[in-house]
């Protein structure tokens, strides 16, 4: 009897370490899949690559922790994101009240070749410099093809706010779009319109991919999340 009552908690210990090496397991292939993916929509939202690393970098901290709670691989990618665009909401925040967080590095003084390439993208560089909460609402709604509703409930505003920032953040998408001479439908340049032209349609924003990073490592490990959740310990 007393040989088993000792043998029960090396058993109880063992299975937790099983268990805790299948969620390493899972999570690391989760962020192997979607990381990428996850780190150009941070990256929208926040504008810099810096902020956009330390927006997946919590993201991916929170999601490893609720892990099991989620239960199903369905349910995760959804959570990433919300808990993405959570964070980026509450940090716009603070920066609307002058608080920066600390975690957050300046942007880099040397662009890489895909922000270099994002900026001679005249149509993104213009979403990049909207209002935040319409930039939000567009990346979320054409960039990540979220409904009215789906894109409401993950900014915590109501549907109708969802419409009329995407309506004003399209209508001034067009008037920057006009005065550089490009057409809002295709990206084209295109001659000054006749003053008597037909009102021209609301820019169409596709959901083409960004294109990958080049050269770039992984951005998130096993290892950078137990650290970081190490240093929130102390």
């Amino acid at each position: 009897m007393e040989g088993d009552s000792e043998a029960a908690p090396v058993s109880a210990d063992r299975d937790l370490r099983v268990v805790a090496d299948s969620v390493d397991d899972e999570f690391r292939d989760f962020v192997s899949a979607r990381s990428g993916a996850l780190l150009r929509t941070a990256y929208l939202l926040a504008g810099d690559w810096a902020t956009a690393e330390d927006l997946l970098q919590t993201a991916l901290t929170k999601t490893y922790l609720a892990w099991r709670r989620l239960g199903r691989i369905e349910a995760v990618e959804p959570y990433a994101r919300r808990v993405l665009v959570n964070t980026a909401t509450s940090w716009w925040r603070r920066r609307w009240h002058g608080e920066r967080p600390t975690e957050v590095l300046p942007e880099r003084a040397a662009p890489d070749e895909i922000e270099a390439q994002l900026e001679r993208d005249a149509l993104w560089r213009h979403v990049r410099a909207l209002p935040t909460r319409q930039r939000a609402v567009l990346v979320l709604r054409f960039y990540e093809d979220l409904s009215e509703a789906q894109t409401a409930a993950m900014l915590n505003i109501s549907p109708g706010t969802v419409k009329s920032q995407t309506f004003r953040a399209l209508n001034v998408l067009r008037r920057r779009l006009v005065a550089e001479g490009i057409d809002p439908d295709s990206g084209v340049p295109v001659p000054e319109p006749a003053a008597e032209a037909a009102p021209r349609p609301e820019p169409v924003i596709t959901t083409r991919p960004l294109p990958a990073r080049p050269a770039a490592p992984t951005p998130t490990a096993l290892s950078e999340v137990r650290r970081q959740l190490a240093r929130e310990r102390r």
